[in-house]
C-alpha cells in the first residue's frame, strides 16, 4: 500500500510510524487513558485490511482518531489531535525568508521576470514585493484551504495574485471616469471639482488613474469619449476670450483660425499630459499605472468631432513615441490603446477612415493599438460596445434599475485558472476519465474562486474611498459595505484556462484546427462555459469564462507538468503551453484563417478573449495591415498584431537585430551590442519590454524572450 504525502509524494505504508505517533501521545496521558499494544495493532490491522493500493496520509490520521474514540480513549484522542495540529504548524512555518533576501540581493529571478513593468532594483518596487511575499506566504499557510494551496503548488490550478490576497482589494475595472469628471471627486481628502477646460480634465484623469492603481492590483480602463465635452469647453472659452479682444477688428474667419490654433495647442498639451504622467508616475505598488485607453467613436455622440480630434492626437503621439534616458524615442508600455472599428471607420470609405489608417500606421511602428470590431461585439454582447478591463477581461451586460446598460464603474473580483493539459496527461486518451477529472477540478476552481469572493464580502467603502465613495466604482456612504456590488452580475469573477491546443492534441492526437480536434476543443470550451453559467445561476455571482492573457502562467504550468510527467512531444517539450484557445504558434495557418478560426472560440469565452496575428516587418507592410484590419471588422471581436522585430535605443533602428561572428546580438545600423539598450518586441506571447535577453556564448544563441 502506498501512502500519499501532503506534498504529493507516494511512499510505502509503514506501520511503525503509527505506533510511534500513538506512543508519543500515550506518554502525555495517565496510564488508564493509554492505548494498549493490542489496540495499536487493531488500528494498524484495520488500515491494512482496507486493502487499498493508495491512501492519503490525512485519511490514516482520521482513522486513528476515530478508532481511539471507539476505544473510549478520549484524553488520548485529544492529545493525538493536538500532536497532529502541532505537526501541521511545523509544516506551515514561514517560507518567505529566502525569497525576500533573494529579492533584496537581486537574486530572485522568478520575481524579476514575473512582471516586466516592475524594476526589482528599485526600493519602492522591492517594498511592494516584500509585502507581496508576506501576503503570498500567509495566503498559502493560513488563508486558503490546504487543498487549494496544494492544488496551486501542483499546477492543478493557479490562484492568481496571491501576493495581494491578504487585503480586501480587487483585480481590475472600468473607471466611471465620466461621473468623476462631471460630478467631481475627492482625493486625499481634497475636493476635485468638475474641470473647466480640456487641459485640466486631462490632469484630473491622470490623478484618478494613479489613485485607482494604488488601491487595486489589476489593470484599469478609461473611455476617452468623456473628454470630448471638455475640449468643447476649451473651444468655447477661447472663442469668448478672442472675440472679446478682436470682435469687429478682424474677420470672423481669422478669429476662428486663432481659436483653432489655441485649441490644437491645448489638445496636444492635454494628451501629452496623459502620456507623460502615466509613464512617469509611480504607484504604491512600484510601477506605472496598468491602464488602457479606449478609443471609441459613437455616431450619436454630440461631441464626436472633438473625440475624433482627441483620438487622432493620441495616435499621433503614440506613433512618435516617448524619449528614454538616452533621448531616443521608444515605445511606452503604457497606456495600452484599444481602437474600435465601426461602419464609419472600417476602411470602407467611411468618414473616419483617416483615423484607422493612422491607427494602422501606429500599430506598424509601436505595436498598439489593439482592435475591437463593434460589429462582432454587438453580436456577442446584446448590441453593446465597451472596453475590456485593463487585464483584457470583459464584463457581461448588466442593466441598472432604469433598464439602462451600464459598464463603467464595474470590476472583476479575481481570477483562478485551470490547467487543462494536466488533466489530459493524466487521462491518457481516456475520455470518460478526462471529463470526470475535469468536473472534479472545476469544482475545486469554484471553491478557490469563492475564497476570492468571501475575501471581499463585508468590506466597507472606507478601504478605498476613491473606488467606493468618490465615483471610480460607486458613491457609497462611509462605512457602507460593498456587498451589493458583488452580486447580481454587477462585477465579474473569472475562471481562466490554459492550453486548449495541448489538451486537444493529447486527447485526439490532432490539432484543434482539424475537424476531429476542432469538435473536441469546442466541446471542452462549451463545458467550461456551461459550468460558469451554472455557477452564476446557483450563486447570483457574475462567474465568467476568461481567456487568460497570463503569459507567465503558460510557462509555469508547462514547467510543473514537465517536472511531474516528463517530456511529452508537442506538450511539455516546448517549455510553454499555448494560451487559452489560441492556435499554436507553430501551426502553418495564415492570418485570415487564424482569426476566422479563433472567432468561434471568442464567442464562447465571453469573460475575456483576444487573438493575434503575426506580420513580419510591419513598417514595410502597411497595406497588409490595413487588409487585416478590414478583415477583423467583419470576422472577429478582438485582435492585435504581433511582429518579429527588435528596437535599438541608441539609433532607433526597428528591424531584425543580427548575430555577429562572435555569437552576440548586434544592431546592424549602429553596431550597438548592449542588449539592455534594445527593446525586444514579441507579442506572440504577449511580451513587450526590456531586459529579458538570454545571450549564450555558445554555437547556438539561446532563446531571447520567453518563446519566439
Amino acid at each position: 500500500m502506498k501512502v500519499i504525502k501532503r506534498d504529493g509524494r507516494a511512499v510505502d505504508f509503514d506501520r511503525e510510524k503509527i505506533k510511534t505517533a500513538i506512543s508519543k501521545a500515550n506518554k502525555e496521558v495517565k496510564t488508564k487513558e493509554r492505548a494498549t499494544r493490542d489496540e495499536m495493532y487493531e488500528i494498524i490491522h484495520y488500515i491494512e485490511d482496507l486493502d487499498k493500493k493508495r491512501i492519503l496520509v490525512e485519511d490514516i490520521q482520521d482513522i486513528i482518531e476515530q478508532k481511539l474514540m471507539e476505544f473510549q480513549k478520549y484524553e488520548l484522542s485529544k492529545r493525538y489531535i493536538v500532536y497532529r495540529y502541532t505537526r501541521a504548524l511545523v509544516r506551515k512555518q514561514n517560507t518567505t525568508d529566502e525569497s525576500i533576501l533573494g529579492l533584496i540581493r537581486n537574486e530572485n529571478k522568478e520575481l524579476a521576470e514575473e512582471n516586466s513593468n516592475k524594476n526589482t532594483m528599485l526600493a519602492s518596487t522591492q517594498r511592494d514585493y516584500i509585502a507581496g511575499e508576506v501576503s503570498r506566504d500567509l495566503t498559502k499557510r493560513m488563508l486558503l484551504p490546504e487543498k487549494i494551496s496544494k492544488a496551486h503548488e501542483e499546477g492543478i490550478l493557479h490562484f492568481h495574485d496571491a501576493d495581494y490576497f491578504i487585503q480586501p482589494i480587487f483585480n481590475c475595472c472600468l473607471i466611471n471616469i465620466g461621473d468623476m469628471l462631471d460630478n467631481g471627486t475627492v482625493m486625499n481628502g481634497k475636493m476635485i471639482e468638475s474641470p473647466k477646460s480640456f487641459q485640466v480634465a486631462c490632469t484630473v484623469v491622470t490623478q484618478i488613474i494613479a489613485a485607482v492603481a494604488s488601491n487595486q492590483y489589476g489593470g484599469q480602463s478609461v473611455n476617452l469619449k468623456h473628454l470630448g465635452k471638455y475640449l468643447r469647453k476649451s473651444y468655447d472659452k477661447f472663442k469668448v476670450e478672442i472675440e472679446r479682444k478682436y470682435k469687429g477688428k478682424i474677420k470672423n474667419s481669422i478669429i476662428e483660425d486663432l481659436v483653432q490654433e489655441r485649441l490644437k495647442s491645448e489638445l496636444k498639451a492635454g494628451v501629452q499630459t496623459i502620456q507623460y504622467q502615466i509613464n512617469t508616475l509611480m504607484t504604491t505598488n512600484g510601477q506605472s499605472p496598468f491602464v488602457t485607453l479606449f478609443l471609441h467613436l459613437e455616431e450619436e455622440d454630440p461631441y464626436i468631432k472633438e473625440n475624433a480630434m482627441i483620438i487622432e492626437e493620441v495616435l499621433r503621439q503614440r506613433y512618435e513615441g516617448i524619449k528614454n534616458e538616452a533621448g531616443v524615442y521608444v515605445t511606452p508600455a503604457f497606456p495600452k490603446l484599444v481602437y474600435v472599428l465601426d461602419e464609419f471607420n472600417s476602411l470602407k470609405g467611411g468618414k473616419y477612415d483617416y483615423l484607422t489608417r493612422l491607427a494602422v500606421k501606429c500599430s506598424a511602428k509601436r505595436m498598439y493599438p489593439d482592435y475591437i470590431s463593434a460589429k462582432k461585439m454587438r453580436e456577442n454582447y446584446e448590441g453593446n460596445v465597451f472596453s475590456p478591463m485593463g487585464c483584457r477581461s470583459f464584463l457581461s451586460p448588466w442593466k441598472d434599475e432604469n433598464g439602462n446598460y451600464k459598464f463603467e464603474g464595474r470590476f472583476n473580483q479575481g481570477v483562478v485558472s485551470i490547467n487543462l493539459p494536466q488533466i489530459a496527461i493524466i487521462a491518457d486518451g481516456d475520455e470518460e476519465k478526462f471529463w470526470k477529472l475535469l468536473e472534479e477540478r472545476l469544482e475545486l476552481c469554484k471553491e478557490a474562486l469563492m475564497c476570492r469572493h468571501y475575501a471581499l464580502l463585508g468590506t466597507t467603502s472606507d478601504i478605498s474611498p476613491i473606488h467606493w465613495q468618490y465615483g471610480a466604482i460607486a458613491r457609497l456612504k462611509k462605512g457602507e459595505k460593498i456587498d451589493k456590488l458583488l452580486y447580481g452580475g454587477y462585477s465579474s469573477i473569472s475562471l481562466g484556462y490554459i492550453g486548449i491546443y495541448e489538451t486537444t492534441k493529447l486527447m485526439t492526437g490532432e490539432s484543434q484546427t482539424t475537424e476531429k480536434g476542432h469538435d473536441f476543443a469546442l466541446k471542452v470550451m462549451n463545458k467550461l462555459k456551461s459550468t460558469v453559467d451554472k455557477w452564476k445561476e446557483e450563486t447570483n455571482i457574475g462567474f465568467a469564462l476568461y481567456g487568460t492573457p497570463a503569459e507567465s502562467l503558460c510557462y509555469r504550468f508547462a514547467r510543473v507538468d514537465k517536472e511531474r510527467f516528463g517530456t511529452i512531444k508537442d506538450v511539455t517539450d516546448k517549455g510553454y503551453y499555448t494560451n487559452s484557445y489560441h492556435v499554436d504558434v507553430r501551426e502553418k495557418i495564415d492570418a485570415f484563417k487564424k482569426l476566422e478560426f479563433e472567432s468561434e472560440f471568442q464567442k464562447i469565452s465571453t469573460g475575456g478573449c483576444i487573438s493575434y496575428v503575426e506580420i513580419p516587418n510591419m513598417n514595410k507592410n502597411i497595406d497588409a495591415l490595413e487588409t487585416v484590419v478590414k478583415f477583423i471588422y467583419d470576422n472577429i471581436q478582438y485582435a492585435e498584431f504581433n511582429t518579429k522585430s527588435d528596437y535599438c535605443h541608441i539609433c532607433g533602428f526597428d528591424g531584425e537585430i543580427i548575430i555577429n561572428k562572435d555569437n552576440e546580438w548586434e544592431c546592424p545600423n549602429c553596431g550597438n551590442k548592449d542588449h539592455k539598450k534594445m527593446t525586444v518586441v514579441r507579442r506572440t506571447c504577449g511580451y513587450l519590454g526590456e531586459n529579458f535577453w538570454n545571450v549564450g556564448k555558445t554555437k547556438e544563441i539561446k532563446q531571447r524572450v520567453l518563446h519566439l
